[in-house]
């Protein structure tokens, strides 16, 4: 089958390369290449870097709303186009031109959390499981018809950058799967169970210690490791990556023992934590270098 790949971060990059091994990928399209890093150089996402790698065509337009960008899309004669966290909207002439339309692989079981950050809202929100879906694009923001649908629990200790690489990998699975026996029915999404996984805001990182510790446990999960929930350890911005439930009570921000910080109820156990210019390392390792102080 020849098809368009359309990604760019990490998340699509197994699945790109998966597609690459069972059928003739055409061309790859994905963001442009954005500065950063400390000089600002222009940096090409995930997905470029490994498409040129694979030795394939890549596009980065910076928008497909174009008569020429939509004509050069059209002329690749496309069966169909595979999209995951591409990054810009497609305009109708774009999702009609492959003769079998473009599939979204989408990271949670739709119609919830439709939108940017499925993964973290997923964890955020305490929900016990989630999935890959394989919709069938359209004009709304996710809301085309389900192709096909997998779900997967959601660990207790489990981190955005966990569930992130499994779902990449079960996405991967299921769109070969899917691919292999078009054509499908379509199943409407029901109006029922919509919410939107908004884009993570940095504001939301801040730990407040009185909250529950089921919340500041979500929250250190769902934001790692990017933007990472952070609290001051004497005076000192640290990131909090990894944690779990732990028994004990006290104040707010009181340090139990080792690094278990008392919550507004309950407490949780910091098993991964980094300071700023460090690399991530084991709640032990950090305390070798960073004592805690009674309090944070």
């Amino acid at each position: 089958m020849k098809i368009i790949f359309m990604g760019t971060p990490e998340f699509s990059v197994p699945i790109l390369q998966a597609l690459v091994r069972a059928h003739d990928v055409v061309a790859v399209y994905c963001q442009p290449p954005r500065p950063a890093g400390r000089g600002k150089a222009d940096r090409p996402t995930p997905v470029q870097v490994c498409a040129q790698g694979l030795g394939l065509p890549v596009r980065h337009p910076v928008s497909l709303r174009t008569p020429e960008a939509q004509a050069e899309f059209a002329a690749w004669g496309a069966d169909v186009a595979v999209v995951v966290a591409y990054g810009l909207i497609l305009p109708q002439p774009v999702l009609d031109a492959p003769r079998l339309g473009c599939l979204n692989i989408h990271a949670s079981l739709l119609p919830r959390w439709r939108g940017a950050a499925p993964i973290h809202r997923a964890i955020l929100a305490g929900d016990s499981e989630t999935g890959i879906c394989i919709m069938q694009m359209e004009a709304g923001l996710d809301t085309g018809p389900v192709l096909m649908r997998q779900t997967t629990p959601i660990g207790t200790e489990e981190t955005t950058q966990d569930l992130h690489d499994r779902l990449s990998a079960m996405g991967a699975d299921l769109i070969l799967k899917t691919l292999s026996a078009l054509p499908l029915p379509a199943v409407a999404q029901p109006a029922d169970g919509v919410t939107y996984a908004a884009k993570i805001d940095k504001a939301e990182a801040k730990i407040d210690w009185a909250q529950s510790a089921t919340d500041i446990d979500r929250l250190i999960r769902g934001l790692s490791p990017f933007p990472g929930a952070w609290c001051e350890v004497n005076g000192a911005r640290v990131k909090l990556l990894r944690s779990r439930l732990a028994t004990g009570q006290g104040a707010p921000g009181q340090v139990l023992r080792g690094m278990v910080i008392a919550c507004g109820t309950g407490a949780v156990e910091v098993m991964q934590a980094q300071r700023d210019g460090r690399q991530p390392m084991t709640a032990e390792d950090f305390l070798r270098g960073t004592p805690l102080p009674d309090r944070i």
